[in-house]
């Protein structure tokens, strides 16, 4: 018995030992992530806290120049699709469906906030802030050599230990502080396409 105590001890020990650096734990993470690409589409969760707003929280769902975003305050629902053409806006609170002329985005913009998983440590400093059975928080502090003084000062990345996959990455900007978590990939092309009959009855206002 005392041989296989110390077997197990062993075995927990290295399994302790590996990927204890934050850089290792990322680059885990950005390996997990490096399975998929953009063309499968990605589903991601956002809040935003804003003084004196309040906190607003959407869900995008985003493939190739197709996005739909639905997002939620004070118990009113608003969804947005955009086929980089056409945006079509419901409110749920007036019941309408806005349609205007796509304002054109930059292309990062339809690559989605996922870039900001790849590539993290660049210009940071990162530690591991605390350890959880489940999770490694990771701090990451704006180096004095980034170039990009526009960068957030400091992130919070949460990274599963089961999967290495992100849980959340938060930061603070402009008055504001972002929470980006449930990221996923896999979109399909009903999700992000307007079909205005799931809105009976609604008032469908074309200001193109």
């Amino acid at each position: 018995m005392k041989k296989l105590l110390s077997i197990i001890f062993f075995v927990a020990m290295a399994a302790v030992a590996v990927a204890q650096t934050p850089e290792e734990i990322v680059s885990r993470m950005e390996a997990e992530m490096s399975k998929h690409d953009e063309s499968e589409g990605f589903v991601m969760t956002m809040d935003v806290k804003i003084i004196i707003i309040g906190t607003i929280t959407s869900r995008s769902y985003v493939l190739g120049d197709k996005m739909r975003v639905e997002a939620s305050r004070d118990g009113n629902s608003f969804v947005t699709w955009s086929d980089g053409t056409t945006d079509w806006t419901y409110d749920s609170e007036k019941n309408e469906i806005e349609i205007t002329n796509a304002k054109p985005r930059e292309k990062s913009e339809t690559e989605g906030d996922t870039k900001l998983f790849k590539g993290i440590t660049d210009g940071y400093d990162i530690k591991i802030d605390k350890e959880t059975a489940t999770e490694w928080h990771i701090r990451c502090k704006r180096s004095k050599s980034n170039p990009d003084k526009d960068a957030p000062k400091r992130m919070d990345l949460v990274v599963s230990k089961g999967t290495y996959w992100p849980v959340s990455l938060s930061t603070s900007m402009a008055g504001a502080s972002v929470t980006m978590r449930n990221i996923s990939f896999g979109v399909t092309e009903k999700q992000v396409t307007f079909d205005a009959k799931q809105y009976p009855g609604a008032t469908i206002i074309d200001k193109r």
